[in-house]
């Protein structure tokens, strides 16, 4: 059984999304509406080209995993649309039917963050990474087992035979994760929304993984969107880096423009967390005030306003900025932008 044939070239973006948006309601009362809401995302747009990884970073609770599970639909958007291009197939994934989900899911897939949590202990590894197939009633059982073997071996399980037939409990972490990798691309899948699935894994193994996934998405053809905390995992792993902050996009841009060049208050903060293995570097740092406010009913001004260390009256008196463009396919969401 063989891979299905790559998609041909594209121009449009795999995929736009605009105005997405993810409110979680805060129960009042048995027979009383919801009046308070966690806005988890609240109103990104970013688009994401065919080949092409997005990094989405950011500290916890900021709105990255909400995000990702949105564009694979573990979670319906509230408002907004997410526009999935490939080839013949064009849908508006945050509206589309249930009768249409099964077609999408051969086309889209996700790994999770923790290997140990992912996977059913009961199922053996055929089971796991044949599931998709049996699924989208995808080959026989025989032509099933080749495929499974097939993606073993890419993920780097050698010899595959050896793991077809094992449970969880029989692997490393780091083997579930490749497991879990096989899985995800079984289907040979577009796009992948990889929810930091380094995070839980040992130091030593991590780099591998990491070539791993760029190794596959490069032959494959896979659009990734990486979400991580890390910014030196993202730097490794992306083409582009998006910050989000309390639900919102602040700023997006290319790999390096983004780490040499960083315009937000908010990412400039966050690179100055990042250790540097030179004692002799000296780093100034910068100074934010407070910690993460919380994201139920918040003001309409700038999200980052309490934190900020340039705030001024322009902040104060106007909505969340805009994402205004401050270099090639460099943007951020500051008024201040050009005076700091």
């Amino acid at each position: 059984m063989t891979a299905p044939a790559p998609a041909p070239v594209q121009t449009k973006p795999l995929l736009e999304v605009r105005g997405l948006r993810k409110l979680f309601p805060i129960s009042r009362g048995l027979f009383r509406a919801p009046t308070d809401f966690v806005h988890a995302v609240d109103g990104i747009d970013f688009e994401i080209a065919p080949g092409e990884s997005l990094g989405l970073v950011g500290e916890s609770g900021c709105g990255k995993s909400t995000t990702g599970r949105m564009l694979v639909k573990l979670l319906e958007a509230t408002e907004g649309t997410i526009q999935f291009n490939d080839g013949d197939y064009e849908r508006d994934v945050a509206n589309v039917s249930r009768s249409e989900i099964k077609e999408f899911r051969s086309r889209v897939q996700m790994i999770f963050q923790d290997p140990y949590e992912s996977m059913n202990p009961r199922r053996t590894v055929f089971d796991t990474v044949s599931e998709p197939l049996a699924v989208q009633g995808v080959g026989t059982v025989p032509e099933r087992e080749e495929r499974v073997l097939e993606l073993l071996g890419l993920v780097g399980l050698a010899p595959p035979e050896n793991f077809l037939f094992r449970y969880p409990h029989e692997l490393s972490g780091g083997q579930r994760q490749r497991i879990a990798i096989a899985r995800a691309l079984v289907m040979n899948p577009r796009f992948v929304v990889a929810d930091e699935p380094t995070s839980m894994l040992d130091v030593s193994i991590r780099i591998s993984i990491m070539e791993l996934m760029t190794e596959l998405g490069s032959r494959l053809g896979v659009s990734y969107l990486y979400i991580t905390h890390d910014l030196a995992v993202a730097r490794y792993m992306c083409d582009r880096i998006a910050v989000m902050y309390l639900g919102k996009m602040v700023e997006i841009g290319p790999t390096e423009e983004i780490l040499a060049n960083p315009r937000h208050p908010y990412t400039r903060a966050l690179l100055s967390a990042v250790p540097i293995p030179d004692p002799s570097v000296k780093r100034t740092p910068v100074e934010i005030k407070g910690g993460i406010s919380k994201a139920i009913n918040p003001a309409p001004e700038c999200r980052f306003i309490e934190r900020c260390p340039f705030v001024a009256d322009v902040c104060r008196e106007n909505p969340h900025p805009e994402m205004f463009q401050v270099g090639e396919r460099h943007y951020a969401a500051c008024y201040r932008i050009n005076e700091i």
